[in-house]
């Protein structure tokens, strides 16, 4: 643009001389060296008044490059609205200008939330985390701001448990209390973390560790480090412990009253390590996060919010190490991300139990595009904590390299909630040692592989209650074009009696050495197309199923004495 009116002053001061010349030779000359001297004066003060506004205008897009195909949202099989992206204004200040230094003892808190309230007082920018290593504490977001790292900047936070408050927030899907979160943002608009750098969580300084999950060696190292032990489980410090016995429902301790006490299992309410919430046009793209407490990335109850090109890292045996928990979001995408978790990878949550359906908000409108999840409970997982509800997902072009399983629908009564319009297309996967897919309405909080057979079928034995508002339910889901190699059972519907799985369609998949065939119990219009799975044995198993459809044939009630069928 600036480039255009340059040409165009050129152009216009050019025939300026030329009419002056022409003057000139009618001897004119005074008249009009007067006239051109005022049109000179007004084409100079045109000019730069038009080049003043350019960088007015541009600085108001200039970090707003939309880097999003928008060919995602051709054919999709729901409607929604294009994911809003941020902008930001073209203005600009380094963490250095603040104080901070890169020498990975200086605590670096004040200096990096200075920059980001004094960016954010200015209308908004970037704060730019130049090269080095910066130790900090909690970090919080605020409207308008685009935290940046550069290459090479590692964020390092503190492991020292007193620079994180006890809070009010939610955590798995409860109202509790939790420390606060490494980064934070909460009723923010217009908000982003970009770059190339490297969030650390310093994780292993809060989780508890599992003595199956590491080797013999590990162990006694992680023992002799100190902490405390109980039952083959390493806890960090004392009050760790106390917090994990106080637990009853997941890892939400109870029986905790005052502050005192919460203060005193402080090492236990493990943060996760991005929480934002309730805010507005988020963007994560280019950085990395690793190394969480907790979870580690947590957008809870946020519109229009897209992680794009991030990268998650956390260690096989961290304890409720998912890599992407995406609770009661509405439109977002998630798109071009490698996951590598120690629990679930990619995982769509809508709050647990009674504060989830007071809470009331389904995670809905959600593309997930072109991840790759190297290792993860679960590579794609909706749940347990569903009782929001969860509608509206397309799932296209994944790859699992071993997670425990493929794709993970868990829930487990009392929860309520409904899944519904959900759309899985193109994955592929290798080296899953349970599950390709998996519905398990019986939950029970442990990973796949961590139950027994015989624990499962314990909790099924229970008395068939009444459908309820507790009642979990998931319906119309649409599986197709998967290609598994390595599988442990190929598929398990496992339904409740009183709310059977419904309305499920799997078609195009391919499974090849399963040590188990397709295994459907209590569901209900499930069909079946042009399955292959290689396997000893029956590749199907069916028990209290109605209106089942395999290859055009239909089985309109198959009961507790089972149907054993081949593709």
């Amino acid at each position: 643009m600036r480039a255009a009116y340059g040409e165009v002053i050129k152009i216009q001061i050019e025939k300026c001389r030329l009419i002056h010349k022409s003057f000139i030779v009618n001897h004119k000359l005074t008249n009009i060296v007067l006239r051109m001297n005022t049109l000179l004066k007004k084409l100079f003060t045109l000019t730069t008044f038009s080049l003043a506004l350019l960088p007015a205008q541009n600085a108001v897009h200039a970090q707003c490059k939309n880097s999003i195909d928008e060919t995602i949202y051709k054919e999709l099989p729901f409607n929604m609205p294009k994911v809003e992206q941020p902008s930001f204004p073209d203005y600009t200040v380094s963490i250095l200008q603040f104080g901070a230094k890169s020498d990975g003892t200086t605590l670096n808190t004040k200096a990096i939330n200075d920059a980001i309230k004094a960016v954010n007082a200015k209308g908004g920018g970037k704060v730019v985390i130049p090269e080095g290593l910066w130790l900090t504490g909690p970090i919080e977001l605020l409207s308008n701001v685009n935290l940046h790292t550069e290459k090479n900047a590692l964020v390092v936070f503190t492991d020292d448990f007193n620079a994180y408050p006890i809070l009010e927030t939610s955590f798995e899907g409860l109202n509790t209390r939790r420390c606060q979160s490494p980064i934070s943002a909460r009723n923010a608009e217009n908000i982003a973390i970009t770059g190339y750098g490297v969030f650390d969580g310093s994780g292993d300084s809060w989780r508890p560790v599992k003595k199956s999950k590491l080797t013999a060696g590990q162990w006694d190292a992680l023992v002799k480090s100190g902490g405390v032990v109980d039952k083959s489980i390493w806890y960090p410090t004392a009050g760790s412990l106390k917090g994990a016995l106080a637990c009853k429902n997941f890892n939400n301790p109870e029986g905790i009253e005052t502050d005192e006490e919460w203060n005193e299992i402080r090492p236990w309410l493990r943060p996760v390590l991005l929480n934002i919430v309730k805010s507005k046009r988020v963007l994560l793209e280019g950085v990395t996060f690793k190394n969480s407490p907790s979870w580690c990335l947590h957008p809870l109850s946020c519109e229009h919010i897209t992680i794009n090109q991030v990268k998650v890292f956390n260690p096989w045996y961290s304890q409720n190490g998912d890599a992407l928990d995406l609770e009661s979001c509405k439109n977002a995408l998630i798109i071009n991300n490698i996951f590598d978790a120690g629990d679930d990878a990619i995982c769509i949550k809508s709050g647990k139990d009674e504060d989830g359906r007071k809470r009331g908000e389904p995670c809905q409108n959600v593309i997930v595009k072109n991840n790759t999840v190297l290792h993860g409970h679960g590579g794609f997982v909706v749940g347990s904590e569903m009782s929001g509800g969860v509608k509206n997902i397309y799932v296209t072009d994944c790859t699992f390299l071993g997670t425990d399983v493929g794709l993970r629908f868990k829930s487990t009564r009392g929860r309520g909630g409904v899944v519904e319009g959900i759309y899985i297309h193109n994955i592929h996967m290798i080296d899953i040692p349970h599950e390709a897919l998996l519905f398990d309405l019986f939950y029970g909080g442990k990973a796949a592989g961590e139950e027994t057979e015989e624990d499962l079928k314990g909790r099924m034995k229970t008395a068939v209650p009444q459908v309820t508002v507790e009642t979990p339910s998931f319906r119309d889901i649409h599986i197709s074009n998967i290609i598994c190699k390595g599988s442990g059972r190929a598929m398990f519907f496992n339904g409740l009696p009183e709310m059977p799985i419904k309305n499920v369609t799997v078609k195009d998949v391919i499974i090849n050495d399963a040590k188990e065939g397709v295994v459907i119990s209590q569901a209900e219009g499930v069909t079946l197309e042009n399955i292959r799975i290689e396997t000893k044995g029956h590749t199907l198993d069916v028990k209290n199923a109605k209106n089942l459809k395999v290859d055009g044939k239909v089985y309109s009630a198959i009961g507790a004495e089972g149907k054993m069928l081949d593709f």
